[in-house]
């Protein structure tokens, strides 16, 4: 492979880097410039013909459709819930927890954003956990930096597993076949035992390391955002904050184990509010002075409408049930929704 060549294999990524980052066009303009591009440069450079690249065009625009219905379900879900008032339900039923600001972000940012990445992803995990900070009091820059940092664990299995299901398979396949270098590196492995392979390592990495994050994060909240800009106030906390941590991380080791990489972060996430909260209700492993910011002020306003808390939640709890159901073996759901 020579140089010119080389060039032409980075032009994807090149071309989306210097449209989008550099000359800051908008999506819909710097993609498809990226894809003429990148079209042009195989034609010329690579000869490759042109039944191949509309061909891979097309299994391109399959695959963008499939994740695009991921992404529609979800916001319809989470529009349905914001006009039906579930999501200030939501918010008021978190601010009843606790006053103290590090288990606030513990709890909204790192195990409810962890079930909303895994309930929908692409990125609403930030678009509702950081304005769900914002509204408890915390200032917009340690809401907007606090979620996308909890978020760095659970979006290894995003979107029902969607970084693992449909990016990993896809990125190893050439076509509709594997590619000859990855089947040469898997070995006897079937796909699909490769991608449990790849969420057991990925997990595995979760529980050694993801459950470290939320302290992490509460000393990154009391240094960086707090009045006196001390590591130690947030290490102060770090029995609950490990305790939050394994809470979703070993819940989801056993989930990726056991069902694969669709469920680690939705019931990670569910099983650790479920232990959690009611904990956090009763000061477990809570120190008696609650940490707060300087002269923060209360910026929500309790909504109008009185929709009860268990309400709110049961379509998420749906969600969750529903994808279960359809991956197990044993029940005949998993045929009639031909998942695979």
């Amino acid at each position: 492979m020579n140089g010119l060549q080389l060039f032409t294999a980075l032009t994807p990524i090149l071309a989306v880097f210097i449209l989008l980052v550099l000359l800051r066009l908008p999506a819909t303009k710097a993609m498809p410039g990226s894809l003429l591009l990148t079209a042009l440069m195989a034609y010329a450079i690579w000869k490759i013909p042109m039944i191949q690249m509309t061909a891979a065009f097309i299994e391109g625009l399959i695959i963008a459709l499939s994740i695009i219905w991921i992404v529609f379900g979800a916001i319809l879900l989470l529009n349905t819930l914001r006009n039906s008032g579930a999501i200030d339900a939501i918010r008021t039923g978190f601010m009843g927890i606790s006053m103290d600001r590090r288990v606030q972000l513990i709890i909204i940012a790192w195990l409810f954003g962890a079930f909303i990445e895994g309930a929908a992803g692409f990125g609403t995990p930030a678009a509702i956990g950081a304005p769900l900070l914002v509204a408890l009091g915390f200032p917009p820059l340690a809401a907007v930096a606090m979620a996308l940092i909890a978020d760095s664990s659970p979006v290894s299995f995003g979107a029902v597993g969607t970084p693992i299901i449909v990016g990993v398979d896809q990125g190893l396949r050439q076509g509709s076949a594997v590619a000859d270098q990855v089947t040469a590196s898997i070995g006897q492995q079937s796909m699909p035992e490769y991608l449990q392979a790849v969420t057991q390592s990925a997990v595995m990495i979760d529980l050694f390391v993801g459950t470290f994050i939320p302290l992490i994060l509460i000393m990154m909240l009391t240094r960086f955002f707090g009045e006196n800009h001390s590591w130690k106030e947030g290490l102060s906390l770090w029995k609950f904050a490990i305790f939050a941590g394994v809470s979703f991380t070993l819940p989801a080791f056993i989930v990726a184990t056991f069902l694969g990489p669709e469920f680690p972060s939705i019931i990670g996430g569910l099983v650790g509010l479920t232990i959690v909260v009611p904990a956090a209700k009763r000061g477990f492993l809570l120190p008696d002075e609650a940490w707060n910011f300087n002269n923060a002020k209360e910026t929500y306003v309790k909504p109008s409408k009185a929709l009860p808390l268990w309400l709110a939640w049961l379509p998420y709890l749906l969600v969750a049930l529903l994808l279960v159901l359809t991956r197990l073996d044993v029940l005949p759901l998993k045929r009639m929704a031909k998942v695979g």
